[in-house]
């Protein structure tokens, strides 16, 4: 009887030890699996599935706006042609999404797009979170204002205690808090929206890097650039990139070094500020 007992322990302590082992093996496999997904960077996902995503805010002429071509709306913009390069760059085909500006980089951090791109500055706030290729185009921001309000304003002083616009999270949000003192900052998402309310009177003026305000005034008469001077403002924009991403970093830092130095850069420019105003 105690025989029999004992080879029935036995025979359940062995069945518990393969049970145990099984279940150990199981978890580290899947341990496993799920290191090797992380180990993957977003360099070798992107080449992988043959396509880069690209996050902006097509609002932006000449960066990026909506255009028909042929009854058909597409994305383009001086962005999106150095963005093309990229990915031809990295053999992959070029995917936009287009949504609000203040909620780009949370998008680019979330992994829902690879890369942004949208008249974004790094600065020091946004570099926390996120990389940025190298500079590729020197801006200066613009004030305008309504054309019958030109002559009001001569000096930056001018604009105290009035409401001036600007895209919520940008550049030229930090230009009017930093160098409007006592103006009264509204942020909005889109430019188009901010051009809306200047011309409806709900905001005094509106600061807008130069190409934007030159794109907009040229199809607005009752808008004009202020003749406040606003130089010794100039900065660079930006691709943003996921923390940690070199190969992809590097890759697009070389894309812009041949755009650059073979006189892309430049021309694109020209040639997107050209089909913003047809």
């Amino acid at each position: 009887m105690k025989k029999k007992l004992l080879c029935m322990t036995l025979a359940l302590i062995l069945s518990l030890s393969i049970f145990a082992v099984g279940c150990s093996s199981s978890k580290n496999g899947a341990a496993k699996e799920k290191e090797s997904a992380k180990q993957q960077t977003d360099f070798e996902k992107i080449k992988k599935s043959g396509k880069i995503v690209l996050g902006t805010c097509a609002d932006y002429p000449p960066y990026e706006f909506h255009k028909v071509t042929n009854g058909k709306d597409e994305i383009t913009g001086f962005d999106i042609l150095i963005l093309k390069e990229a990915a031809k760059d990295l053999g992959v085909e070029l995917e936009i999404k287009d949504m609000s500006f203040d909620g780009l980089l949370s998008a680019l951090q979330a992994g829902t797009v690879d890369v942004v791109a949208a008249g974004m500055n790094p600065t020091p706030e946004r570099m926390k979170s996120v990389d940025f290729s190298n500079s590729y185009h020197k801006i200066v921001q613009s004030i305008i204002v309504r054309t019958e309000d030109k002559d009001k304003y001569k000096t930056i002083d001018d604009f105290k205690g009035k409401k001036v616009a600007a895209q919520k999270g940008s550049t030229q949000q930090d230009f009017i808090k930093e160098k409007m003192p006592g103006s009264e900052f509204k942020g909005l998402s889109k430019v188009t929206d901010i051009v809306l309310d200047l011309k409806n009177k709900k905001v005094e003026a509106a600061v807008l890097e130069e190409p934007i305000a030159k794109a907009y005034v040229s199809k607005n008469p009752d808008l004009a650039i202020s003749d406040v001077d606003v130089k010794g403002n100039e900065n660079g924009y930006a691709i943003a990139i996921k923390k940690d991403n070199k190969e992809l970093l590097d890759s697009i830092n070389k894309t812009l070094d041949r755009l650059t130095k073979d006189g892309s850069i430049n021309k694109f420019m020209e040639e997107m500020v050209k089909e913003e105003a047809e």
